[in-house]
């Protein structure tokens, strides 16, 4: 029989309008009264005075915030110094586990007490917030008075633990303003931060009442997104995962996931705020004596560990004191006083109008310390400084990119990029413009259409607006139109074919625009996570801009269609006419007689042992020996490479059952990447003018084990030659990119033919789901 609290739940779950805070004071009173009634019960039955006894909620129970799945956690506290007799407790908590509820449970003298340490960091803080819910309140007070009182009377110990705890949690967890799948809880801006403040309060640290409404406005977008995560998840998780997210936020009113996530980025910015700005008080406070005030600039002083504005100076009289302000924090590596940012949010006017004389060079200077200004974007982002400055930002500010590709939301990816931009400053020749660049690059993403498109109209009205010339406008529309241009064609194109190199020569159109785009492309691709910049694409990315530094210095293209495969060493290979299959670094080469086929065949060998492919290319020869090249990332755990080579000379024997193995291996093949938010594209996409004798086919599908081996298979069914090949995964989202020629040796104009090609891949890809 199901117990009438769980009935009680499930109806409350099954209740649309209560959601969040609501929710959880609902439940919380459905609780107490079950478990007052269970206590109370405890001394009719005759197991012992439970009038010397107290029942405490602890924890988000005692806060009053329990949501669907939290744990109940219970304090029975006492006087007596044996403690509560066990077939007492026994038949308080027995009812709760057989419940199915989680319990935390634990039994407390009223006098307990300990000093600082990690381990006793947990129960010291549940006891800074407790509610009686049973019993005698006198002694649950008592306790709570002994607790508070050893909190304050070792108070800097104290503190030092919780902070060292907190810097391990936000170190492991993460930033909840700017992670992909934030964890609620724990991370940074969590709700164990808002905790935080309540346990600071008590040690007698003051709040503003600003502070205080932004961390209860964090609060209650917490809950709201955690009481719903709940609902769709039905356990007790904290992590909103990407494939969860639309379901959550329908569950928790909003708008849609992408709303949800920009406003739960949103309040924890504030309260990471909130909190870093007290912890930073608090460290000034345990400092007897400072330096005095020194001059950091004109009208700028470094004052008790903080810049600050002198009283006289007029930020309406010079509206640049504020990027001055900016770069003298980052330089001394000091926060800017609050009193300052309040100063220049009442008293800086909208630059609506064209930017003041030396502004643009200010804002290079701050640009140009990098990571040291990250902590002053944040800053004046929270004082709504950015915006001022450049009001086309709003869009973007704390905007999710809801992909596996992205860390980052789009603001703080650009301030990232911007400082990664300027570790590079020293291999172009004009810093400001790949500074502005990287700021600039993603503005688009927060407006309708192709960002790249929206974002050169957008650098247009910007550029003019600080003074640039018509010269340097032009240049940063290059760099937002073209910053994907170089690692979409590195990665996806043949560098070999001339084509490939006569387009980005047509798109980038001189050697300055080459060199500030490489600049960027490495910036962006740094800023963006640890799946967007490898050796490999680093070394694409440089071969490209030879080849393609090399025309625009006048050189002929077709002096830079050299192709490294095959080597002379796999000719000779090929020439002996025999099966072989070896490596060469990260590529494995296959040598065997030429038939259709042979890519899908060792692609799918590869796939068996859990290989990604990142490239593939082929050649064949007059005599009927074909060879090919697979460069490959191997997992995390290694491979077997003596076992990789045997299967493909099995599947190039034709002795391996490669698409029966691959099904079974797909039953029980877990993807290593996270499910994307939005659904993965599905396109078959035919470029007949991207290559001089082939034709370019692009596919875009959900990635899935085996999906190479069953597009090139696709392919060699309908007589196509697959040529060269590229392999990309963004997360979720495979982007494959084939040359073919067909059995006569050309482009695949045929429309019948062509039309035939495209059905067969979409099967393909849709067999792979």
């Amino acid at each position: 029989m199901v117990p009438m609290i769980v009935t009680q739940r499930t109806d409350l779950l099954a209740d649309g309008s209560l959601t969040g805070a609501a929710w959880c004071t609902v439940w919380t009173e459905r609780v107490d009264h079950w478990v007052s009634t269970l206590f109370d019960g405890l001394a009719g039955a005759g197991t012992g005075g439970s009038g010397d006894l107290c029942l405490l909620a602890v924890g988000g129970y005692g806060r009053g915030v329990l949501v669907p799945n939290s744990d109940l956690d219970l304090i029975v506290v006492h006087r007596d110094r044996n403690g509560p007799d066990d077939e007492l407790l026994r038949q308080l908590w027995y009812p709760i586990w057989d419940s199915g509820l989680r319990l935390g449970h634990a039994v407390r003298r009223s006098t307990w007490k300990a000093k600082p340490s990690d381990d006793d960091l947990d129960t010291m803080t549940s006891l800074l917030t407790v509610r009686p819910l049973a019993g005698n309140p006198d002694i649950g007070d008592e306790l709570r008075r002994n607790a508070t009182a050893a909190w304050h009377r070792n108070r800097e110990g104290w503190l030092a633990v919780l902070r060292a705890r907190n810097d391990l949690r936000h170190h492991s967890a993460g930033e909840v303003a700017f992670m992909l799948e934030p964890d609620l809880k724990q991370g940074r801006g969590g709700l164990r931060d808002v905790h935080t403040v309540g346990w600071l309060t008590t040690a007698g640290l003051d709040f503003t009442d600003d502070d205080r409404s932004a961390v209860d406005e964090t609060e209650r977008v917490l809950l709201e997104v955690r009481v719903a995560l709940h609902r769709v998840t039905q356990r007790a998780e904290d992590v909103v995962r990407l494939e969860d997210q639309d379901a959550v936020a329908d569950a928790g009113g909003f708008a849609s996931a992408r709303a949800m996530m920009t406003d739960l980025a949103t309040a924890a910015r504030e309260l990471a705020w909130v909190l870093d700005s007290r912890w930073a008080a608090y460290d000034r406070s345990l400092i007897s004596s400072w330096p005095a005030p020194s001059r950091l600039a004109s009208g700028i002083v470094l004052d008790a560990g903080e810049v600050h504005l002198s009283e006289a100076t007029s930020v309406r009289a010079d509206p640049t004191l504020l990027l001055r302000v900016a770069v003298a924090s980052a330089r001394s590596e000091r926060p800017i006083a609050r009193t300052t940012l309040s100063r220049l949010h009442a008293e800086t006017e909208p630059w609506t109008g064209p930017w003041p004389a030396g502004a643009v060079d200010d804002l290079v200077a701050f640009m140009l310390e990098g990571e040291r200004a990250i902590p002053v974007w944040e800053a004046l982002d929270h004082a709504g400084l950015i915006v001022a400055l450049l009001p086309e930002w709003l869009p973007i500010r704390a905007r999710p990119q809801r992909n596996a590709y992205h860390r980052f939301t789009v603001d703080r990816h650009s301030w990232e990029a911007v400082a990664e931009a300027a570790k590079l400053v020293g291999r172009v020749r004009r810093a400001d413009l790949l500074l502005l660049g990287a700021l600039f690059h993603d503005l688009g993403k927060g407006y309708p259409g192709d960002h790249s498109t929206v974002g050169v109209e957008l650098v247009d009205v910007i550029g003019r607006r600080l003074g640039l010339s018509t010269s340097d406008v032009a240049m940063l529309a290059t760099l937002v139109r073209h910053h994907l241009l170089l690692p979409e064609v590195a990665t996806r194109r043949d560098l070999a074919d001339p084509a490939t190199i006569a387009g980005v020569v047509a798109a980038v159109g001189d050697l300055n625009a080459l060199e500030l785009l490489a600049t960027l492309t490495e910036a962006d691709s740094l800023a963006t996570g640890s799946t967007a910049w490898s050796t490999w694409k680093a070394g694409l990315l440089a071969e490209l801009v030879e080849r393609t530094s090399h025309v625009l210095g006048g050189g002929d293209v077709h002096e830079v269609t050299w192709r490294l495969f095959p080597t002379k060493e796999v000719l000779a290979t090929m020439g002996e006419g025999e099966l072989w299959v070896g490596y060469d670094g990260d590529q494995l080469i296959a040598v065997s007689p030429d038939m259709p086929g042979t890519l899908s065949r060792v692609a799918g060998a590869l796939a068996l042992h859990d290989l990604d492919v990142l490239d593939a290319q082929a050649h064949s020869d007059e005599q009927g020996m074909a060879a090919s090249a697979f460069r490959f990332v191997a997992p995390l755990r290694g491979i077997d490479r003596d076992a990789v080579a045997s299967d493909v000379r099995r599947a190039l024997s034709a002795e391996l059952a490669l698409s029966a193995r691959l099904a079974e291996r797909a039953r029980t093949y877990r993807r290593r990447r996270r499910t994307a938010a939005d659904k993965p594209d599905t396109s078959v996409v035919f470029d007949h003018h991207a290559s001089g004798n082939s034709t370019v086919i692009e596919v875009r599908a959900a990635d899935a084990l085996g999906l190479l081996h069953r597009l090139t298979a696709a392919l060699a069914e309908l007589g196509l030659d697959v040529r060269h090949a590229t392999v990309q995964s963004h997360g979720p989202q495979a982007i494959d990119t084939f040359y073919v020629r067909t059995r006569q040796g050309t482009k695949l104009l045929d429309e019948r033919h062509r039309g035939e090609v495209e059905r067969a891949l979409l099967h393909a890809v849709g067999s792979t789901t």
